[in-house]
């Protein structure tokens, strides 16, 4: 294993001349949060698996804790939600949020739907981060939801509104897909007598993440209609039941990581808990891999990479997989020529502006970079340079720059430096551990 030295601001990462391994992923957040939501507005009892222990479902177990719902932790890695069959016995509370957006915006919805007194807050940068144009959407059909801080941004109080008889919906598409996601969470609450028709206005940006909350629904007995990508109804009459138990695949983005590192250094290197049938889309990022020249493989629950000689640039739009295409980013400075990630204008209402975040780090390895509105260009150094990382509270920075320690067949890694390493508790609390795990210090 590669040497790494813990300290309480910091940690030190020494050059990886090799990976190999087997990693077991932590459970996907996306999944765990909307599992908890529905597990607490489902009539009866939900035994969930694999659910992520992170930063972020810890916020949204605390709040539907606050919220009166009732959980017990069986053990480390499975809960028991006793839902409430779409009411929530608390009718006012103060909820914190931290920076989870997987939490804040569809409990927004669902807390406007049902109707009490409620004040939604977090850090510093959730109060940076765009709710507008969600709550726009529910205030059209008669929520009531006042911003606290600034418009358009949390902090919100949210009083009892008068939800319409017969709702049509329209939100943006072009922000964030968790807006959709938590219009359509809360749609069957509304739908009591009439349908619910939620249309989208302009170009629905991360489908795949659409397409895990629609799978979910399945899960707990709601069915969505699609007019394609630009309308979905919800019929009356729905209401969420409990599947009994449901199990928590790996994390997509996370797995991220490791496939690339093993597509980079050798390998190989395999990942857990995610295959050729995941409900995720980031498992795409494994297509990019290939398109840049490593050998993927798959199997049910698993995927596998292997570095097949040195990466090759590539220009292509990341819309559907923006989480994931950060890692790819960093694996450009092992390609040849120069890689583009384009439709990525997501990046800059993140955890932090990713976009201008990941330009400044990139520079500080010797990168030549291109910073556009919602693209990135990335040319490599002749050689990487040792550098301290600035993650900005950012857990998918701190993991995408370890990747620059590793000697791939283009060029070698370096000494990094990762500035606040816990941030990756977020999703990730053990990455580092994980990533050490498969680092090698001879070649084999």
């Amino acid at each position: 294993m590669t040497q790494q030295k813990q300290y309480p601001h910091f940690t030190d990462l020494e050059p990886v001349m090799h990976v190999e391994g087997v990693v077991r992923l932590p459970g996907s957040k996306s999944i765990s949060n909307r599992t908890l939501l529905l597990a607490a507005l489902a009539e009866g009892a939900t035994t969930i698996h694999d659910l992520l222990a992170s930063d972020d479902t810890l916020v949204m177990l605390g709040a539907l804790r606050s919220l009166g719902i009732r959980w017990e932790q069986i053990d480390e890695r499975t809960h028991i939600v006793h839902g409430q069959g779409g009411t929530l016995p608390v009718h006012e509370a103060d909820l914190f949020m931290g920076n989870a957006g997987t939490a804040i915006r569809p409990l927004t919805a669902a807390l406007a739907v049902i109707g009490g007194d409620y004040t939604l807050h977090g850090v510093s940068r959730m109060h940076e981060r765009p709710i507008g144009d969600l709550v726009d959407a529910l205030n059209a059909v008669g929520a009531q939801i006042e911003y606290t801080g600034v418009e358009g941004f949390p902090p919100l109080r949210i009083r009892r509104g008068h939800i319409h008889a017969q709702q049509r919906m329209s939100v943006r598409g072009d922000v964030s897909s968790q807006f959709l996601t938590a219009l359509l969470m809360s749609a069957p609450l509304m739908a009591k007598e009439h349908p619910v028709v939620i249309d989208v206005e302009g170009e629905l940006i991360s489908k795949p993440y659409i397409e895990i909350t629609l799978n979910l629904m399945r899960r707990f007995g709601v069915t969505v209609e699609q007019d394609g990508w630009q309308s979905f109804t919800v019929q009356p009459g729905q209401r969420y039941a409990s599947p009994g138990s449901i199990h928590v695949e790996g994390d997509a983005s996370s797995a991220s990581y490791f496939l690339a590192a093993g597509a980079i250094a050798g390998g190989p290197v395999r990942v857990e808990g995610v295959g050729r049938d995941s409900i995720q889309g980031d498992v795409r990022f494994a297509d990019a891999l290939e398109m840049m020249g490593a050998t993927i493989t798959r199997g049910d629950n698993w995927i596998e990479s292997t570095s097949n000689g040195v990466l090759t640039a590539i220009d292509a739009d990341f819309n559907h997989i923006p989480d994931a295409a950060m890692t790819l980013a960093v694996a450009a400075l092992y390609a040849e020529g120069t890689t583009t990630l384009r439709n990525i204008a997501s990046w800059r209402v993140k955890e932090t502006d990713r976009l201008s975040a990941m330009a400044t780090e990139l520079r500080k390895l010797g990168a030549t970079v291109e910073e556009g509105p919602d693209y990135i260009s990335v040319t490599p150094p002749a050689e990487i340079q040792p550098a301290s990382i600035d993650t900005y509270d950012d857990h998918r920075m701190a993991m995408c720059f370890s990747l620059a320690t590793l000697d791939g067949k283009a060029r070698r890694g370096n000494r990094m430096r990762i500035m606040d390493p816990k941030c990756v508790a977020k999703t990730f609390p053990d990455y580092f551990e994980a990533f050490a795990g498969i680092a090698r210090n001879e070649l084999f």
